[in-house]
Parts: structure tokens; C-alpha cells; sequence
């Protein structure tokens, strides 16, 4: 186990509990089997210790299909074999998810307007951020499918939803509202740890990184981040800096180095919008 909470806490918090006081602390936790093992950048998925869980309950099934027999009555699971995914078509029918085809025409048709050199994306690019796609509900006794495609103007600070017709490639309904922020993309959050690492505020989180490997943190590839939208009226105390957020698009993150300990990013928040970043707490 790491011993490097000592600097802020002056003692090693075990397993996974973390710091939300101080700058940021990094824990060492233990693992049950094999979760966290394959960590990647930037993943977004289920919680660690899924993985191991689910080895856990594949290895014990595989016992149980049979094979060849041993000398004290045992028996040795027959190899087992990958089914590979059915193809998938560049069209859908009915309800069936968006393909992938699906989803990349969905989301140029709704970025593709005039408007676009008007708009900007988390990292100031041209044209608004996608933040996802998902089927439109349909329409009775029409057997077209749509997509409802959700963006963001960083520019104006609102949030786009168009409906695409995947039959026609047309745009068939737009809408702008602002003070509505559904959850961030990963690119947003890639886009936080990089403000939170270049801000003074960042200085704490790279400490505990080089107290953990070793090693200077220089790249947001060197951890594990998750996060999601902040939301002040769910906070008891909101420092006057933080007010516009909700209107602002500010985000929470978490993070870990990769395959190895916890450090504690929950206090820094930041507003894409305005590129700050606030300590809370």
C-alpha cells in the first residue's frame, strides 16, 4: 500500500476512501481480483472491481459445461471459444439502437448548418460540441427512424437538440435553450483535467501523482478520470465564483493513476465556460 496521504493528512486512509478536504490526496486501495487492471485514459465505465467480479462468475460457468475427465474424478473445462458479434448493417430497423453508420451521419447532419462558423466546442474549435445521439421517439404509423442529436454552443452557453431524419438527411426540428446542462462528454472532461493541470490548483494533484509512481504527471494519458456535470443547487455552499454555473458548463471530476491509487480531484471545480478552476470545501 502507498504511503502518501501523509503530506496532507498525516496518516494512510485505506481502502477507498478519499480526502474532500485539503488539496488533492491520493489513497492507495486494494483491488478484489483483477479489477483495475486494465485501466485505460479517460475511461468512462463501470466502477472498479466489475471486472473481477465478472471473471469471478465467468471462471466458475466455465467449470460447469464439462470436458474431459481426470484420474481423481475431476473435470477439465473444454476451451473455450469466442462467438463473434453478429455484423452490424449501416441501417437499423424499427427500434433497434443506432448504428454506428447511423450515428455519424445523424451527427454531420446536425452540425452541418450555416450557423456552424458561429458556434465553438469545449477546446474552441469551430462549430458546436456533440454530446450525444440517441433514436428519436417515433412517430405513429411512420416507419422512418431519427435521431435526436444533443450539442453545445460554448459560444452562446446553450444547448442544441435537432431531430434528424436518417431517410431524408434533414434537420426537422431545432432547439436552443439555455440553463440546461446534461451530462458531459468525455471530451469536456478531458478538456477539465487539462485546465485543472495547467492551474496552480493543479500543483497538489501532481504531488500526489509523483508520490504515488515516481514519475512527473505531464499529460492527462497518465490517468483514469470520470466526472459529470456540477450542479450548485445541490451544493450546501457555493463560492460566489461558481453562481453561474448551471448557466455555465462546470464539471466535477475524479481520478486515479492508472491501475494504482485514488487522487482526489473532488474540490476542484471547473467552468468550461469561462476556463477556471475554483477549489470548494
Amino acid at each position: 500500500m502507498y504511503e502518501i496521504a501523509r503530506r496532507h493528512l498525516g496518516k494512510v486512509v485505506a481502502g477507498a476512501a478519499m480526502a474532500v478536504t485539503g488539496t488533492a490526496v491520493a489513497v492507495a486501495i486494494s483491488l478484489p481480483g483483477s479489477a483495475g487492471a486494465d485501466d485505460t485514459p479517460g475511461a468512462r465505465g463501470p466502477a472498479a472491481g466489475t471486472a473481477g467480479a465478472s471473471g469471478t462468475a465467468g471462471a466458475s460457468g466455465a467449470g460447469q459445461q464439462g470436458g474431459e475427465g481426470t484420474a481423481d474424478g475431476g473435470v477439465v473445462p473444454a476451451p473455450a471459444t469466442v462467438v463473434p458479434a453478429a455484423a452490424e448493417g449501416a441501417r437499423g430497423i424499427g427500434s433497434d439502437p443506432l448504428t454506428d453508420d447511423e450515428l455519424a451521419r445523424a451527427e454531420d447532419l446536425a452540425t452541418a448548418r450555416p450557423d456552424a462558423a458561429a458556434q465553438q466546442d469545449v477546446v474552441g474549435g469551430r462549430g458546436p460540441q456533440h454530446l450525444g445521439t440517441d433514436l428519436a421517439d417515433p412517430v405513429a404509423g411512420d416507419p422512418t427512424r431519427r435521431a435526436e442529436v444533443r450539442l453545445y454552443d460554448y459560444a452562446r452557453d446553450e444547448l442544441i437538440t435537432r431531430t434528424v431524419n436518417l431517410d431524408t438527411g434533414k434537420v426537422e426540428r431545432s432547439a436552443a435553450q439555455r440553463g440546461v446542462q446534461p451530462s458531459a462528454h468525455p471530451e469536456e472532461l478531458r478538456k477539465a483535467l487539462e485546465l485543472i493541470l495547467a492551474s496552480p490548483l493543479g500543483k497538489g494533484v501532481k504531488e500526489d501523482y509523483k508520490d504515488a509512481t515516481g514519475k512527473q504527471l505531464t499529460s492527462t494519458t497518465q490517468l483514469w478520470f470520470n466526472g459529470d456535470v456540477y450542479r450548485p443547487y445541490r451544493e450546501a455552499n457555493v463560492p460566489e465564483v461558481l453562481t453561474d454555473c448551471g448557466k455555465h458548463r462546470c464539471v466535477r471530476l475524479v481520478t486515479k493513476v492508472l491501475n494504482g491509487a485514488w487522487i482526489d480531484t473532488r474540490n476542484l471545480i471547473v467552468d468550461l465556460s469561462a476556463r477556471t478552476v475554483t477549489r470548494v470545501g
